[in-house]
């Protein structure tokens, strides 16, 4: 029983240091914009769906099935650590071509009311919402990712569809999240 304990602790020291140099690895060169009739004026997020949707003048242009927060379905994130995705109209603000997962979209959660909200009942609102592909190093997962919400508020998707979300979607893309 203890090898076996001793061999479990191996592979997890071994799978965490893959996931350490992985992300400092980065994913890569982000792929350029796409044409201009191709690029998104609205992203809508179904969270109880787990969809996506890239839209066009009121028009869908690709949909994508997704992982949510661990407790996404408990409503609206309200502070550091809940777990849960945030419900709102928001904005993609700024891009991270060197995220520790394949690319990221940054979600400009929180807005002022749920900064003065958190703040008010003596906690952090938490941060750092993005739409990002698998952890660097975990590409080959691919679709096996969705069996399970497992991010910590963030919306996942496949690295191949990360790609053509970084194309199609410029910042300041209004993104609607809602239950």
């Amino acid at each position: 029983m203890r090898s076996k304990l001793i061999v479990l602790a191996l592979v997890a020291v071994g799978l965490f240091a893959y996931t350490k140099v992985m992300a400092r690895i980065g994913s890569g060169s982000p792929p350029p914009d796409a044409p201009l009739e191709q690029r998104a004026d609205l992203i809508r997020v179904h969270k109880y769906e787990r969809r996506m949707v890239l839209l066009r003048a009121d028009a869908p242009i690709a949909t994508y099935r997704i992982p949510l927060g661990r407790a996404a379905d408990a409503g609206p994130k309200q502070r550091e650590g809940d777990e849960k995705t945030p419900e709102g109209r928001y904005e993609i603000d700024w891009r991270n071509p060197k995220s520790m997962a394949h690319l990221s979209l940054h979600i400009s959660y929180p807005k002022p009311e749920e900064q003065h909200a958190a703040r008010v009942n003596g906690f952090p609102p938490g941060g750092n919402i993005m739409i990002h592909g698998l952890p660097n190093g975990w590409g080959l997962l691919g679709d096996v990712h969705r069996l399970l919400d497992w991010t910590d508020g963030c919306i996942a998707v496949t690295n191949a569809e990360m790609r053509d979300i970084w194309a199609r979607v410029p910042d300041h893309t209004p993104i609607d999240i809602m239950p």
